[in-house]
């Protein structure tokens, strides 16, 4: 689980919301107002909500194209019932609360560290998690 996790208010734009994504290296930002959350912004919802839409990042508003209907989990959780819940309902994703506040996040990617065991998988799951740092390594030099 990450503790660290990310948030942004739902009324900034895409384009400073996918800025702060590459920035940070991560796939999701969990979106706030001052009332508290009010959903998640994925990758997958830049890409359907916003690419495939032709809509402009730089006048789009987060709280146009982000998931509202979020899921939570919470700390008490064991690994399984996190799968089980994340499986169930098509998220890759689950924002952990304690008490109404964001503690954290379990990822799919959380998951298969924790219950992999063999080095070489370890190793390719690592390696895909890291994919969008290469990429984006990549396309700097390249331009």
């Amino acid at each position: 689980m990450t503790t660290n996790v990310i948030t942004i208010d739902k009324n900034v734009t895409v384009q400073l919301a996918a800025g702060t994504m590459n920035k940070k290296g991560i796939g999701c930002l969990v979106t706030v107002d001052k009332e508290g959350i009010k959903g998640i912004l994925t990758e997958r919802d830049l890409l359907t909500r916003v690419l495939e839409a032709c809509k402009d990042p730089k006048t789009t508003r987060v709280s146009d194209v982000m998931t509202q209907s979020i899921i939570f989990g919470n700390p008490e959780m064991q690994l399984a019932e996190a799968t089980r819940l994340m499986f169930e309902n098509g998220i890759k994703k689950l924002p952990i609360l304690e008490d109404n506040e964001l503690v954290g996040l379990v990822t799919l990617t959380d998951i298969a560290r924790a219950t992999s065991s063999d080095r070489k998988t370890m190793d390719l799951i690592e390696a895909l998690s890291n994919m969008h740092k290469v990429s984006s390594l990549q396309a700097h030099t390249t331009t």
